[in-house]
């Protein structure tokens, strides 16, 4: 029983720091889809194209809220695919407060930081520059499609109530509520999951050789669950995982932004997509790195 507690209040605490970053995300895009216009368009394309940078600093921050805020804003088509994948891969969920716990030094953890910023903001770039060239880049909002999948009628203070504060809070709090119901639950499957295999199954997982270890650690990685991360900087705090096997990890852990891509993105195979191009790319720099630093 006291197990069963203790999962529940997990996925509470885990969900609940979300509400924030979640609810003034949406206050937002309701106040930018009523205020659509040819100058609004033109403001936030022009912003865009420095998305990777500002997504890979922004998501240097601790915990996952942004990746949240992000996947919920590339749902709208208010940031671009590249900005995205440059949230994601600069968040770490809880690395920093692991590793700040174990007293790695500090100039490890700025090199860390960098080389995440560094790869994110790189990658976003580039991954926006060839959907232009594809002409798969799409600069069209979509917010109001969000309202639509939800059957929430809040295309009425769009097209009803311009200026109606009092409207956009309500809606972008019945948004918020809706993606918040699904991520504690989502949260809490994860929990007895992760209970019922256990953490150090997941390390014994991870335990392997360094080639190896560096698909795995990416794969574990990729669990919408602090667990993941955790288990990641552990093993590599103890050194019991290398370097490449611990970067390729992090790089991918997005934590909850990736539950809430699938929650407002109605695009599977552009997710699965997202979820790939990560991958790839946490794999890679970490065969990469390990071919430097043991």
């Amino acid at each position: 029983m006291e197990l069963v507690f203790d999962i529940l209040l997990d996925a509470l605490k885990d969900t609940a720091y979300l509400i924030p970053f979640l609810y003034v995300t949406y206050v937002f895009m309701e106040w930018l889809e009523i205020k659509t216009s040819d100058a609004t368009y033109t403001t936030v394309s022009a912003a865009g194209r420095f998305g990777p940078a500002i997504g890979a600093l922004l998501g240097l921050l601790p915990q996952c809220g942004f990746s949240a805020a992000a996947a919920t804003l590339y749902a709208g088509r208010v940031i671009s695919r590249g900005t995205l994948i440059a949230v994601f891969l600069a968040t770490s969920d809880e690395m920093l407060p692991i590793f700040i716990a174990k007293a790695v030094p500090i100039e490890q953890i700025l090199a860390l930081l960098g080389a995440k910023f560094a790869i994110g903001m790189v990658a976003g770039f580039l991954i926006d520059i060839i959907l232009h060239f594809t002409h798969k880049n799409s600069t069209e909002f979509k917010i109001h499609e969000l309202c639509e999948q939800e059957e929430c009628n809040c295309e009425e203070c769009c097209c009803g109530c311009e200026g109606d504060w009092k409207s956009i809070l309500i809606y972008a709090l019945i948004h918020t509520i809706q993606v918040t119901i699904f991520v504690f639950i989502i949260n809490l499957i994860l929990g007895f999951f992760i209970a019922f295999i256990g953490e150090d199954a997941l390390g014994d997982f991870l335990k392997a050789n360094d080639n190896i270890a560096i698909v795995l650690s990416a794969i574990v990685g990729l669990i919408p669950n602090c667990a993941a991360s955790v288990a990641i900087a552990d093993l590599w705090t103890e050194g019991l995982l290398g370097t490449g096997a611990m970067l390729s990890g992090l790089l991918v852990s997005a934590g909850i932004g990736l539950i809430v891509l699938f929650r407002t993105n109605m695009e599977p195979k552009r997710n699965f997509s997202i979820v790939a191009t990560l991958l790839v790319i946490g794999i890679a720099c970490g065969f990469v790195t390990s071919l430097f630093i043991a």
